[in-house]
C-alpha cells in the first residue's frame, strides 16, 4: 500500500477524499487570474467617481436602508457609497490574509500524501489572487480606506496563526467571514447587478471561486466534527453562532472613523449596525446556509438556538445551498 493510499483509507472516508480530488481538479481547470480576466484599462471598467450606481441599496446594505441615508442629496449618497464599497472590498482582502495564515499553519502539520494539503494550497493560491484583485480595485476606486476596524487589524496575524492550531474553529471562522460577503454579492447580482462594472466583474470572479472554498469548508467541518468528542461538539455548537455574529460585525460594520468623516449621527449608525428591524433582517439573512449546516452537524439544540436568537442571527435554514432569502411581506 502506498503512502497516499494509507492516508486516504485512514482517518476519513473515501467520499471526503474524492470530494477533495474534485475540488482540486476544479482549481486546476477552472480558475481566474485578476490581470488576465479583468481588462482593468478597458473603457468599460473605467471608474467614475460620480457614477450613481455607487448609491447603497436599501435592500442589501444596512446603512443604505436608513432614512437618514436615503434623504441625503444624491451626490452625498454616491460619495458615502463609494467609500463604503471600497472599504468592504479592502476588508475582504484582509480577511483572506487571515485565512491564508491559519490554513498554512494547519497544512504544515498534515502527513505526506494528504489530499487536504493539496486542496488547501489551491485555495490559498486563489485567495492570493483575490487579494490582488481586491487591492487593484480599491486602488482604482481611489478612496484611501482603512479596511478592518483597528482592533481586528492589530490582532489578525495572531488570529490566523492561532487558528492553525484549532483547525475546526478556524474553519468555522472561515465560513463566518466568507458567508456574509458571498451572500451580499449574490443578492446584488440577483437584483440586476446595478453596480459599477469593475466591481461587478470582481464579484463574479470571487463568487465563482468562493463556491469551491465554501464547499470545502462545509465538507471539512462535516468530516472533522463527526469524529469529535461530545465535549468538542458542544464547543463547536457554541462557536458557530458566536463566530458568525462576531465576524459579520468585523466584515460588514465600518470603522467609527467612517461615521466621523461623513457626519453620520450616532443613532443612525447604531440603527444601521444592527438595531433597526431592516438591518437585523439583513444580518440574519447572511446565515441561512450556516444554519442549515449547523443543523446537519447536530449542533442546533435548545441552548444554541437561544444563542442564535440572542445574537439576532436566527431564522429559517436554507433549503439548499445559496437559496435566495425568503422575505416576509
Amino acid at each position: 500500500m502506498t503512502l497516499s493510499e494509507s492516508v486516504r483509507t485512514g482517518l476519513f472516508d473515501r467520499e471526503y477524499w474524492e470530494t477533495l480530488d474534485t475540488l482540486s481538479e476544479g482549481s486546476v481547470h477552472r480558475k481566474f487570474d485578476p490581470y488576465l480576466d479583468i481588462d482593468w484599462d478597458g473603457p468599460e471598467f473605467a471608474i467614475d467617481k460620480d457614477d450613481p450606481r455607487w448609491i447603497l441599496s436599501p435592500e442589501f446594505d444596512p446603512l443604505g436602508a436608513t432614512d437618514w441615508y436615503r434623504n441625503l442629496p444624491p451626490q452625498r449618497q454616491i460619495e458615502i457609497g463609494r467609500w463604503r464599497t471600497a472599504n468592504v472590498i479592502k476588508v475582504g482582502a484582509a480577511f483572506e490574509s487571515v485565512l491564508i495564515r491559519g490554513m498554512m499553519q494547519y497544512i504544515m502539520k498534515l502527513p505526506n500524501g494528504s489530499p487536504e494539503f493539496r486542496y488547501c494550497l489551491h485555495e490559498m493560491t486563489e485567495e492570493c489572487n483575490h487579494i490582488q484583485m481586491f487591492q487593484e480595485l480599491v486602488n482604482r476606486i481611489g478612496v484611501d480606506v482603512p479596511g478592518m476596524r483597528p482592533v481586528f487589524r492589530a490582532l489578525s496575524p495572531l488570529i490566523g496563526v492561532a487558528g492553525g492550531y484549532a483547525h475546526v474553529i478556524l474553519f468555522i471562522g472561515i465560513l463566518g467571514g466568507e458567508e456574509p460577503i458571498d451572500h451580499y454579492q449574490k443578492a446584488i447580482i440577483r437584483d440586476g447587478g446595478n453596480i459599477p462594472p469593475a466591481v461587478l466583474r470582481t464579484m463574479e470572479i470571487h463568487i465563482a471561486e468562493e463556491a469551491r472554498h465554501i464547499s470545502f469548508a462545509n465538507e471539512f467541518l462535516k468530516a472533522h466534527i463527526e469524529r469529535m468528542s461530545p465535549a468538542g461538539k458542544a464547543v463547536c455548537a457554541l462557536a458557530f453562532p458566536l463566530a458568525m455574529r462576531w465576524l459579520a460585525g468585523e466584515i460588514m460594520v465600518p470603522p467609527r472613523s467612517f461615521a466621523k468623516d461623513f457626519d453620520i449621527p450616532r443613532e443612525v449608525f447604531r440603527d444601521a449596525f444592527w438595531r433597526a428591524p431592516q438591518s437585523r433582517r439583513i444580518l440574519s439573512g447572511y446565515f441561512g446556509d450556516i444554519r442549515k449546516l449547523a443543523g446537519e452537524l447536530g449542533l442546533m439544540n435548545p441552548v444554541t438556538k437561544r444563542v442564535w436568537s440572542m445574537l439576532h442571527i436566527d431564522g429559517d435554514a436554507a433549503r439548499y445551498r445559496s437559496e435566495p432569502e425568503r422575505r416576509i411581506a
